[in-house]
């Protein structure tokens, strides 16, 4: 190797696709199952803009037997003209080329999702085939496919098997149709969860009102009919924002919200309170969802917080002498939703979380406190007003409280200097980057963890009792809870609206619990505690759950771990004849040796990163899980929990 020449013909040029093709998660995020619905969603998005931009009112989603995947739409159908650069048709370039699109100037598209231009090529690129009908008058249709060239020994992938065709067949449709099925090769898994797909839909068909979204599902046995879901909202953002507070106990009947344009951009939003005490902002910027937010989340906080205390002093609840409500007080209990659309969007990053157009801020402020005032001086919502001022009222008391219950707190060493001492065992690295904290359910488990963990980048939080459920619970409330005072502390981030990632002192959060139910339970109250006081911690990634075996598979010096029944089987016939089986209850059987290789050992153990693809399906299920209605509680239990499952441990244990 050290004599190994290099020069110009070792370096290689990446033609077309082939830079997709050998990379994938540069452009999709990974090659699991976000990254195969991604390459859906650049699809739909381009329907979506469509309707957006006013030329479309359907859009029809199929899933297929196959595997494969159809997006049709009744807008203008893709440029079947000649491209005079290339030389080819629009429905060539846009399937062929990177970075080639209508969205890049204000000619043809207002609004766009898609802005990175790479979505229709980039789907053709990691599929096994992919077809193109065009309806203008006529019926156009084109082929691409990928496959091993043996002559050129490579991989090509999305080449067209024809150009563009002009069938003859005369037709009065309008718009495009494409399918196409992700290559098996570059994926996980090629199988599209019908769930998933059919919340982004209903999402977006919210987001546009009056738009129809058909989902069929034909994966179903022959003697069933195909699942078919329509998404129609007339309401837009206040049938969103009544979707979003089942469950919950709104303030007023309901959601209000206005409409209105500022500086080019299209700024709509809903809001509704509830007796609840977090707050729930879902922001949008082109139907893309912002769960990080940006400067449109920062203009509709400034811009409510504003308007709202000039409705507190109209209404005599603030005086002269009075000093101005936070945003917080206002936001307590507060669902809304944010819609934004506008020209050259930016968003940070190919996965488009967080809104980078600073010149979004001011007009979003402006229409915020605008719409609030108009409102107002509805005399039907004098009512609405009254309540939304009067929970702030109470929030603000709270929050007093709370402030000087925590100054008292510090004085003697309690909160942020709280005695940890027998709980936290601190690691000794100093880059909160490469520091994990396990936060263990028990003592004894916890004590085990403190042997078995590398004190350089691990440290241990034991729980000695369970946490607070925090849902349905005031700050003050939250606070009290020894436990969740020692993990604001030993995270070092703050709560709430004051959480600072810049001060996150480890950043892996690893829940370890025993996998029974009261381990699942502090696993349910833990989440929900991030969700709503340190969300940005499980946006960001930094969540995740410790997976301990159920299993120890032995036989002399042989030994395997199962995680589930279904991997014990696996063990089982890798360890082979006279195997033996261990079933681990729950961490404190296990000794420091076997929960470091099983739990412990970065390059051995089981995690589940956390995360939140759909927050308003998150939303509703933390309502429905930790929340007060039981009816909620119930009918989610009956559609997901299996109580009937047999334990056949008994007949495993027979060799």
């Amino acid at each position: 190797m050290a004599g190994k020449k290099y020069s110009a013909e070792d370096i290689k040029i990446l033609e077309g696709l082939d830079a997709v093709r050998l990379r994938p998660g540069m452009y999709i995020g990974s090659t699991g199952p976000k990254g195969l619905h991604h390459i859906l969603w650049e699809i739909v998005d381009n329907a979506i803009d469509e309707a957006a931009n006013g030329f479309a009112t359907r859009i029809e989603v199929k899933l297929y037997k196959d595997g494969s995947a159809s997006v049709e739409d009744n807008g203008r159908g893709i440029p079947t003209d000649i491209h005079p650069k290339t030389g080819v048709s629009g429905v060539e370039v846009v399937f062929t080329q990177l970075h080639a699109g209508g969205k890049f100037d204000e000619h043809n598209y207002s609004f766009s999702g898609g802005l990175h231009g790479v979505g229709a090529s980039v789907t053709n690129a990691l599929s096994e085939w992919l077809r193109v009908e065009v309806y203008r008058g006529t019926v156009y249709t084109m082929s691409f496919r990928s496959y091993y060239d043996e002559k050129a020994e490579k991989f090509v992938c999305g080449v067209p098997e024809e150009h563009l065709r002009d069938t003859g067949v005369k037709t009065d449709k309008r718009g495009t149709f494409i399918r196409f099925k992700p290559d098996a090769s570059v994926f996980d898994s090629v199988n599209f969860n019908f769930d998933a797909v059919s919340k982004r839909l209903k999402e977006l068909a919210f987001l546009n009102k009056g738009l129809e979204i058909n989902l069929v599902d034909e994966r179903v046995p022959e003697d069933k009919r195909p699942i078919a879901v329509n998404y129609k909202f007339d309401g837009g953002l206040h049938d969103f924002a009544v979707y979003l507070n089942e469950g919950k106990t709104p303030l007023y009947p309901e959601p209000i919200g206005y409409k209105a344009e500022k500086d080019g951009i299209l700024i709509e939003f809903s809001i509704q309170h509830t007796a609840e005490f977090t707050e729930s902002l879902f922001s949008f910027v082109n139907n893309i969802p912002t769960p990080e937010g940006g400067y449109h989340e920062t203009g509709f906080r400034t811009g409510l917080t504003k308007s709202l205390n000039e409705v507190a002093r109209a209404l005599g609840a603030l005086k002269d002498k009075d000093a101005n409500l936070l945003g917080e007080d206002f936001r307590e209990g507060l669902t809304a939703i944010l819609s934004i659309k506008m020209k050259n969007v930016q968003f940070e990053g190919q996965t488009k979380t967080k809104l980078g157009n600073a010149e979004a801020r001011q007009p979003v402020e402006t229409a915020t406190a605008e719409g609030i005032a108009a409102l107002f001086k509805d005399a039907r919502n004098k009512s609405v007003f009254e309540e939304i001022v009067k929970k702030a009222q109470g929030a603000a008391r709270v929050r007093i409280a709370a402030r000087q219950a925590k100054e008292v707190a510090r004085a003697k060493n309690s909160i942020d200097n709280l005695t940890l001492v027998g709980k936290l065992s601190a690691c000794t690295g100093k880059k909160p980057e490469l520091n994990e904290l396990f936060i263990v359910e028990g003592d004894s488990a916890g004590g085990t963890a403190k042997q078995a963990r590398v004190r350089q980048t691990q440290a241990i939080l034991p729980l000695r009792g369970k946490p607070l459920n925090v849902e349905k619970k005031r700050i003050d409330q939250v606070l009290a809870n020894e436990e969740i005072r020692t993990i604001i502390s030993a995270l070092g981030a703050g709560y709430g609206s004051d959480f600072d990632m810049d001060d996150l002192k480890y950043h892996k959060v690893i829940i370890l619990s025993d996998a029974d139910q009261d381990g699942m339970h502090i696993r349910c109250i833990l989440l929900t505690f991030f969700f709503r006081y340190m969300r940005e911690l499980i946006n960001n990634g930094n969540v995740y759950i410790g997976m301990p075996p159920l299993y120890k598979v032995y036989k002399k010096d042989i030994v395997e771990y199962a995680y589930d029944d279904a991997e014990l089987q696996k063990k089982i016939a890798a360890v082979g004849k006279g195997y033996q089986i261990q079933r681990y209850k729950g961490l404190g059987e296990m000794s420091a040796e076997q929960l470091w290789e099983t739990t412990m050992d970065p390059a051995r153990r089981n995690l589940i990163r956390v995360n939140i693809e759909d927050a308003a399906e998150a939303e509703q299920m933390v309502t429905a899980l930790m929340g007060d209605r039981v009816e909620a509680r119930k009918e989610f239990l009956a559609q997901n929990a299996n109580f009937n499952k047999v334990d056949t441990f008994i007949d495993k244990v027979n060799i």
